[in-house]
């Protein structure tokens, strides 16, 4: 018991003690990661509005302003790099840093971290960098969670709990999608399940949606419309797409390893890197505007309009390799939207040619399209429970959970096979080891 609770009388210490005060706890985080994100979700919907009318009138206008927006993203650039070389907690998408705290590893720093990590995000991520905003938003969970407690003063181990529940937070308000957040902070961040830790991220989880909803409505992020379920005959391409998946995961996560190690290994400083990236979303933006960004609005476009294989595959390799110039650079912004436009993508693509084939009817691409988002996450993740519940959320339809099933297993096995770690695993001890480089320096 810590000192401050011997203060208090015995029914609020029973009540401090007991599992229920725990939950409640867990709501108030919620609600309050909940308005956190809501906030931080709307800025970065706004700035993609923006940076889309942006260049609607730099295409229509003369190469002078081109210029002058180039030149701006200069101290912008320098403005990220400083923000991560001075606080690295903040770098990435913040979620191997919240699994290494969770362990005892490294430490948050909420008053300084959280307001850096949340400016940062939107700048980078307004700006068109190629990364998401679910990693951000669960370590944003995280630092808010943390700021909670500061007031309730918690145990050590209560505290692991309720980080837990708030990063389960993040990811329910960034996705509306309450149970893959639960799913995501046992499977990912602790590896078990307990009824108390359980208790209290479905607390989080649920008060986060809930605000979330009410701003941004209840109903799934990705609008699809009707989805029938794929029949028998299609198991065996599922298989394949799955078996594809996995494989190129593995090639998404070497990809973020090889930029990380050429960003060193040409010894640029670390404020200059981040202006590479913007530098080079310009001229994507003008010829490839779907590789800039996250990858919602290219998710949703899948869905409504054909594209040809030829573009669909180079919009595939155009994403990884932004993906990895930005997330080697160290500025705020996570990996879960790209994997999930990646894989969008790859499913697209398969699902287009079965139909040319012959092999499958033309409503059903959309299924390959959906189902690839989930293969690639979980063989980008190594995490199929939440690849399955999250896509399942995500696309609001339990019809395909089966084939959903299936190729996340599929993708998973693949992993497994070609000995291919956890993209988060392998991030987490990159940190840990550029941390450990960066006070021997001192």
């Amino acid at each position: 018991m810590l000192k401050h609770q011997k203060k208090l009388p015995a029914l609020l210490r029973r009540y401090y003690a007991s599992r229920l005060a725990l939950i409640l706890e867990s709501i108030l985080i919620g609600l309050v990661t909940g308005f956190v994100i809501v906030l931080f979700r709307y800025l970065l919907s706004l700035g993609d509005e923006m940076r889309q009318a942006l260049y609607g009138v730099l295409d229509s206008s003369g190469n002078y302003r081109t210029v002058l927006w180039c030149l701006g993203l200069i101290p912008a650039g320098l403005l990220l790099g400083f923000c991560a070389k001075k606080f690295p907690m903040i770098r990435g998408s913040g979620i191997p840093q919240i699994k290494g705290a969770l362990s005892g590893l490294c430490s948050l720093n909420w008053a300084k971290e959280l307001p850096l990590k949340f400016i940062t995000g939107v700048l980078g991520l307004g700006l068109g960098l190629s990364l998401g905003r679910e990693g951000p938003s669960i370590q944003i969970g995280a630092y808010t969670g943390k700021g909670v407690l500061a007031v309730f003063r918690r145990p050590q181990r209560d505290v692991k709990r309720l980080i837990t529940a708030a990063s389960a937070a993040g990811v329910a308000a960034a996705f509306n999608a309450p149970l893959a957040g639960v799913i995501f902070a046992l499977e990912e961040l602790q590896s078990g399940f307990q009824a108390g830790l359980i208790a209290c991220c479905m607390g989080a989880a649920m008060a986060a949606d809930a605000v979330a909803g009410y701003f941004f409505s209840m109903r799934p992020i990705f609008n699809f419309g009707y989805i029938d379920a794929l029949p028998l005959r299609s198991f065996p391409w599922i298989i394949l797409l799955g078996l594809i998946c996995g494989i190129l995961g593995d090639l998404f996560k070497r990809s973020l390893y090889l930029s990380q190690d050429l960003y060193a290994k040409l010894r640029i400083p670390d404020v200059i890197r981040p202006v590479l990236p913007l530098l080079v979303s310009v001229p994507l933006s003008f010829f490839l505007f779907d590789v800039t960004g996250g990858g919602y609005a290219l998710i949703e476009s899948l869905s409504q309009t054909g594209r040809p294989l030829q573009l669909l595959l180079i919009l595939l390799a155009g994403k990884i390799m932004f993906t990895a110039l930005c997330y080697g650079s160290g500025t705020s912004g996570g990996i879960f939207l790209p994997l999930l436009a990646c894989g969008a993508l790859a499913g697209n693509a398969l699902g287009l040619v079965l139909f040319r084939t012959g092999y499958i009817a033309s409503g059903e691409i959309l299924n390959f399209t959906i189902l690839g988002m989930a293969a690639f996450f979980t063989g980008a993740v190594n995490a199929p429970v939440t690849g399955v519940t999250l896509i399942l959320e995500m696309s609001g339809s339990f019809r395909h959970l089966s084939s959903l099933v299936l190729i996340c297993l599929c993708a998973f096995v693949t992993s497994l096979v070609i000995k291919s770690r956890p993209v988060y695993e392998v991030l987490l001890k990159r940190f840990l080891r550029s941390l450990s480089q960066r006070k021997a320096e001192q």
